[in-house]
């Protein structure tokens, strides 16, 4: 069991373990673990903030085949994120993601194993590499949005995955928009991640367990295209003649060595590619369906973005991008699986149990965020976040390495968005969330009109 104790010396009185305040699972809804399902299927949100209610900042919550300790007080996500890597697997943890990246992904690993792949993948993620894709995805975006119909409704969440799912492509996989294996590609990834959406499959994925459902290749059917995509992709990689001058992701991945020399193998490189797909297109597609739809519901705010943009100053637009992430995460929660008796919080738990530091709940503390259910980014203006209270990209050594990515990406979209078309929503009242896998989009795929800038 791990318990941190201070060590005594003759000049100082001896230190008193902080007593423990229980043990085991904490309290949690009494409901049958088949209704909590439900609720947490249908009503995400809902379903923790009720909990939170009754049992406040530490309860278990049982859904599918998992039972999860969800902590809403910055301490005890302090504790998570700065405790001993080997003991807080977050591999483990992110296991219902198995049938859809792969063994190999780095969400998936934990130890040793996690820290190399890490390190092969961060060098790409950050600088000067990742600065070299900005006039791409403004490329990108000005061109998406130049497609919209003007003066009539229309969703901008399909919209937005097609946009960050070309950037995927043309900066990830290193795709060229004119090769024949671009529209291929475009067609067979788009298919993988719309079908991992189905009802259908995610019910399968949470009743029968993640690791059944890669065991048997119950989803095979949508991924055995995909992976011949990504494997003609890493061929046609290799072969190329100009592979150590090209910027691409795919290529620098190609041409990095793990410590002992050796290159990443084709699983390796089949189950990142995935990963960033899958992390890196669903996840930023989703924070700037929600981003338009908060400032399409407050114009004060849009107004002074489209002005701080058109003088060229990114604070406020930064703090728009914090301020979405906050209200809505795309993520309920991380998680950690304990790998042996720890005690977080003053509270023991055995080895095996799952704890979720709650995104929702913590970034929407009314202590830490006055009038937290506000958009409000001003309150982010000349603030820096506190890890521990402002986590929509989990945290410490687990802290998604796309994150610096997926903020420059949104900058870029948000900036050719609001210098080209006007906004306005559909209905006056706030999407509700709706789950969408794992994550946590607009129920109506953010509905609004556009009209182009007189």
């Amino acid at each position: 069991m791990r318990m941190l104790v201070g060590m005594a010396t003759t000049a100082d009185p001896p230190v008193t373990p902080t007593p423990l305040r229980g043990s085991g699972l904490p309290p949690g809804p009494a409901a049958p673990r088949a209704w909590q399902t439900a609720g947490w299927v249908l009503r995400p949100y809902g379903t923790m903030d009720r909990a939170h209610q009754q049992f406040g900042d530490r309860f278990t919550l049982r859904f599918g085949a998992a039972t999860f300790v969800v902590l809403a007080d910055p301490a005890d996500v302090k504790e998570v994120f700065t405790g001993d890597p080997g003991v807080f697997h977050a591999g483990k943890g992110n296991v219902i993601l198995l049938p859809f990246l792969g063994e190999k992904s780095i969400l998936l690993l934990d130890d040793a194993e996690h820290l190399s792949q890490r390190k092969l993948l961060l060098p790409p993620f950050h600088g000067d590499r990742m600065r070299a894709h900005v006039p791409l995805m403004e490329e990108v975006a000005a061109r998406e949005v130049a497609s919209w119909p003007t003066g009539e409704p229309f969703k901008l969440q399909p919209r937005m995955a097609k946009l960050t799912l070309e950037v995927i492509l043309r900066i990830v996989f290193g795709v060229d928009e004119g090769s024949a294996l671009f529209a291929q590609a475009r067609t067979e990834l788009a298919k993988v991640l719309d079908a991992g959406a189905e009802l259908r499959r995610m019910l399968k994925l949470i009743t029968l367990g993640p690791e059944r459902v890669h065991r048997e290749r119950m989803f095979a059917d949508i991924f055995d295209p995909v992976d011949r995509v990504i494997a003609s992709l890493i061929e046609e990689h290799r072969a190329r003649p100009d592979l150590a001058d090209r910027d691409d992701i795919l290529s620098m991945l190609l041409l990095a060595r793990h410590e002992d020399g050796a290159p990443m193998s084709d699983q390796e490189l089949h189950d990142e590619l995935l990963t960033l797909l899958i992390a890196g297109h669903e996840t930023t597609a989703t924070a700037l369906s929600w981003a338009i739809e908060r400032l399409v519901r407050h114009p004060e705010q849009m107004a002074r973005l489209t002005e701080s943009l058109a003088a060229g100053e990114t604070e406020y637009v930064d703090a728009v991008i914090r301020e979405t992430l906050r209200l809505r995460p795309v993520l309920p929660f991380a998680v950690r699986e304990l790998t042996e008796d720890t005690v977080v919080g003053g509270w023991s738990y055995p080895a095996g149990t799952w704890l979720a530091p709650s995104i929702h709940l913590v970034q929407r503390r009314p202590d830490l965020y006055p009038d937290p259910h506000a958009f409000q980014p001003e309150r982010w203006l000349g603030v820096r976040p506190n890890p521990y209270e402002y986590f929509p990209f989990g945290g410490g050594v687990r802290r998604c390495i796309g994150a610096a990515f997926a903020e420059t990406e949104m900058r870029a979209v948000l900036a050719a968005i609001v210098s080209k078309v006007q906004l306005s929503p559909v209905r006056p009242e706030s999407e509700r969330v709706r789950r969408r896998v794992i994550t946590l989009v607009p129920a109506h795929g953010t509905e609004i009109i556009a009209r182009p800038i007189a």
